[in-house]
């Protein structure tokens, strides 16, 4: 006789339910009622107990508590993702317990003072270590040369908040790169100084790919393009050295005692440089019929679009 089939679905939920109730009863008690041997997922329960909480390094360090909470890491007291060890002073410093038991002790916690450029920076980059800002730090120059984050930032005692520098730029650059401070002072110069530009506007001081931690357009053009848009082409003709050798070739990029920031005080010496009528060379000669010390004074005169063209193969317009 076959079963009626609200009575056979009944049967067979009950069925399911004695199954699931078996497994739980063999997973947490067994038979005995005793815990089943089977391991669930490890936690950091007794871990977590080392961390007291950024109110408790409060207590003690209330001035420097003060100073953390006008930064941006006092945002990581809302990080409630991850655990105690993301947050608050500890996600710098390590768990504070024993530090706190043992009356202040330094040796108890992490300490930035007396510890190697390689331990900082790696410490830093466990959150700052995100997208082509930060993640080229092992390849920059900073690095190479041992100058850690410390060296630069400062959480507790920055002079410039934003980026927690411990001086405001350029003088921060200048610290190190003394060859530098000079060229910001020739007639012609990028404003730096002035604080309309800043170092880091065209140099990347985390690390990157192109020489000199060079920054690059969103099209992966030269960092000169992002200012001076209209150099940048694509042109129908084009300048080959914009190309092959970039900006630098015609132009100093920090300052000049040349207008443009030309290399050379006249244009036409700088033109000459590529453009004689040596044997065998690929690069376009002056025509005879050019009197330079007459008519001709300057090769921009005719050739207005040296950067490139989209009409003129001689850069005429």
């Amino acid at each position: 006789m076959t079963a009626h089939p609200i009575r056979k679905r009944i049967l067979l939920a009950g069925v399911a339910l004695c199954a699931v109730l078996f497994g739980a009863g063999q997973l947490f008690g067994g038979a005995g009622g005793k815990k089943s041997p089977v391991a669930g997922p490890r936690t950091q329960q007794a871990e977590a107990t080392k961390y007291a909480g950024a109110e408790a390094c409060q207590a003690c360090h209330a001035e420097v508590y003060e100073k953390f909470e006008a930064t941006p890491h006092w945002k990581t007291m809302l990080e409630t993702r991850r655990g105690p060890e993301w947050q608050g002073c500890e996600a710098c410093h390590g768990p504070g317990a024993d530090h706190i038991e043992a009356g202040g002790d330094k040796t108890k916690i992490f300490n930035f003072k007396g510890v190697s450029t390689k331990t900082i920076s790696e410490r830093c980059l466990q959150c700052h270590l995100y997208g082509e800002e930060h993640s080229n730090f092992a390849r920059s120059a900073h690095n190479v040369n041992d100058v850690s984050c410390v060296d630069c930032h400062s959480v507790h005692a920055a002079k410039e908040k934003q980026f927690l520098l411990v001086r405001s730029q350029p003088e921060l650059c200048y610290t190190c790169h003394l060859e530098v401070k000079p060229q910001f002072d020739r007639p012609f110069r990028h404003r730096v100084n002035q604080g309309l530009v800043d170092c880091t506007d065209c140099h990347n001081q985390h690390g990157g790919f192109v020489t000199r931690q060079l920054r690059s357009t969103a099209a992966q053009d030269a960092v000169c393009f992002t200012c001076h848009t209209d150099k940048a082409g694509p042109f129908v003709f084009e300048h080959a050295p914009v190309k092959t050798e970039g900006c630098m070739a015609c132009h100093v990029p920090h300052g000049s005692s040349n207008p443009r920031l030309l290399r050379r005080s006249q244009i036409n010496l700088l033109c000459l440089e590529c453009h004689t009528l040596t044997v065998d060379s690929d690069v376009p000669g002056i025509p005879a019929f050019h009197n330079q010390s007459q008519k001709y004074q300057a090769c921009t005169v005719c050739h207005v679009t040296v950067h490139g063209s989209n009409v003129s193969s001689v850069f005429f317009k």
